[in-house]
């Protein structure tokens, strides 16, 4: 059903939700697992541009996608990652259009109707942007 599953991380705890959730669902599935981190600072959204070298957080960020990918790997899954840069939503779209997921998969924080009015989120912007499945999981609070 699910053959390539997008996993957007932060980079946070919240992960651990959301790669729990979903290593059930792609083992049912066979899906290969594609994972992405947004760098969405001033730094990564303009660095090639200013022909900047990468900052110690993009760095670290890609170390944390691989680590995570092989972790993946060695519990049997095809597992791949992005280290992407610049607006969140449109990052996570692009890499699940180039990689043709037919599922994008992320944890969401819950903030509350009122709050995301106000601030946004990138789950809500990723689920009206796209024509791919999203499916939501809620961090513990």
């Amino acid at each position: 059903m699910y053959r390539t599953i997008l996993i957007p991380l932060e980079n946070s705890p919240a992960d651990e939700t959301i790669l729990r959730h979903i290593r059930e669902l792609a083992r049912l599935c066979h899906s290969r697992l594609v994972l992405v981190h947004v760098a969405d600072g001033f730094a990564a959204r303009h660095q090639d541009e200013l022909n900047l070298e990468d900052s110690e957080e993009i760095r670290q960020d890609r170390v944390y996608l691989a680590q995570r990918a092989e972790e993946l790997s060695r519990d049997g899954f095809e597992a791949s990652f992005h280290l992407a840069r610049g607006d969140p939503a449109h990052e996570i779209i692009e890499v699940a259009r180039k990689e043709s997921c037919d599922l994008i998969a992320m944890a969401t924080h819950g903030h509350g109707l009122l709050k995301d009015a106000i601030l946004g989120t990138v789950a809500s912007d990723v689920r009206h942007r796209t024509d791919v499945p999203v499916l939501l999981v809620r961090v513990p609070a």
